[in-house]
């Protein structure tokens, strides 16, 4: 496998970018090589500066639901950037982009747009203390709601692969005022809540994990989480900014039947653009400037090129529901594959899958949290990963990472990502 091209501008890059990327997974750090420089993308593969191709299992960590270069949404876009970029004022996109989430999930009654994940995270936890009057958020170990400092605390995704969960520059202050507890295990929250009575603002949870690989909840966490939040007046934030419209069309809330206070979003709402939102019950969001005292702005919120692709792309998952059919099909169909390897050739691993999220984990143990994520063999993922990569499978540099089914993968390509790891889980266990 020839990268030529791709080790030369990581070289360049190291000199005026840290780390030489612009977001630390993307370093390929963990997998022990310099990361491959993507040049294009369509459909279902990826093509680097090299001219190597990949079956692309990371559709930009999500939103690529449809594919990519998708035509509907590049016509859409170029359509869009004819009338202008970016206005820094309202626009009809907006209000279209509002209506249609608030009509695809019900539980959000207002929304407002952001341009990132991040950033909808960081403004639900400050609404959710701004209507509750109330400090402490609780969140949950190896859950990833981006890089605001409430959230570095036993982090998931590039923290967690890293091996550095807490940030230093994060103040002690702020950190004091998120606390910790085991996902899947709702005993943990409630110590939490008896050992900080009339303290905890709310609750902010992955309701399925993609930062420490794919974890599902346990049957009845999430509907547990609701009803602490009812009992101690604190609100019931769920972060959907990579299962939003994913997992189903009106995200795990749909999926698992609970209805959140606040919901993040992200990813996908933008079709592949950046950007973000945060919505909820009408008298919750009451609260966001410029109705209420919860101050919360930004210049390029609501991008006209960003909801246009966004639009286009979730009326296209509104309107043909056999897209999440074929999604299920062709994610189960990968999933057995793989287990049928692993029982062939007795490997120590195990997969977890929720619809078109999945992970699979270099470990004997059952993966239910931040702890069992950990007992994963982070070396043998990293020879796993070389290998898929020289076969022409692009998997997310990181054990602690999902992996994601778009819709326009084909059966052809699963049978060569099957032939694929068959080949590299032979030579990563010397089978």
């Amino acid at each position: 496998m020839n990268t030529k091209i791709s080790d030369s501008l990581f070289q360049r890059a190291q000199q005026r970018i840290p780390g030489g990327v612009n977001s630390p997974v993307r370093a390929f750090k963990s997998v022990g090589r310099n990361p491959v420089f993507i040049k294009k993308a369509q459909g279902a593969k990826l093509w680097d500066v090299d001219g190597n191709e990949y079956i692309d299992y990371v559709g930009s960590w999500g939103p690529m639901i449809l594919g990519h270069a998708h035509p509907a949404i590049l016509d859409a876009i170029s359509k869009a950037a004819v009338d202008g970029t970016s206005f820094g004022a309202a626009t009809d996109r907006e209000v279209e982009m509002a209506e249609l989430i608030c009509t695809i999930m019900p539980s959000i009654q207002m929304v407002r747009m952001v341009n990132s994940g991040t950033e909808a995270t960081m403004s639900a936890i400050r609404l959710a203390r701004a209507y509750t009057g109330k400090e402490k958020i609780i969140k949950f170990e190896g859950c990833y709601h981006g890089h605001a400092d409430s959230f570095l605390i036993k982090a998931g995704s590039g923290a967690m692969t890293l091996g550095v969960p807490d940030s230093p520059g994060v103040p002690a202050s702020i950190a004091g005022a998120t606390l910790t507890a085991r996902f899947n295990d709702l005993s943990s929250v409630e110590k939490l809540f008896a050992e900080f009575p009339g303290q905890v603002a709310g609750i902010i949870v992955e309701p399925v994990v993609g930062n420490m690989g794919c974890i599902p909840p346990h049957k009845g966490f999430l509907e547990g989480l609701r009803k602490l939040c009812t009992l101690h007046n604190a609100l019931f934030v769920i972060d959907e900014v990579m299962t939003g419209f994913r997992v189903a069309l009106g995200g795990a809330q749909q999926l698992y039947g609970v209805t959140p206070d606040i919901t993040t979003l992200g990813k996908i709402i933008g079709g592949g653009l950046p950007v973000g939102a945060y919505g909820g019950k009408k008298e919750i969001m009451q609260m966001v400037a410029p109705n209420g005292p919860m101050y919360q702005a930004g210049t390029l919120s609501g991008n006209p090129l960003a909801m246009e692709a966004g639009l286009t792309m979730l009326t296209m998952l509104k309107h043909d529901p056999s897209i999440y059919t074929m999604l299920e099909t062709r994610s189960a169909g990968l999933e057995s594959g793989i287990a049928d390897i692993a029982q062939r050739f007795q490997l120590p691993l195990k997969q977890n899958r929720v619809g078109s999220m999945f992970t699979l984990f270099f470990t004997t143990e059952t993966v239910k949290d931040y702890d069992t994520a950990k007992t994963s063999d982070t070396k043998l993922f990293g020879k796993y990963f070389n290998e898929m990569l020289n076969r022409g499978i692009y998997l997310a540099p990181s054990q602690f990472e999902a992996a994601f089914m778009s819709a326009v993968h084909t059966e052809c390509d699963i049978d060569k990502t099957l032939t694929a790891a068959e080949e590299s889980l032979k030579r990563v266990f010397g089978k």
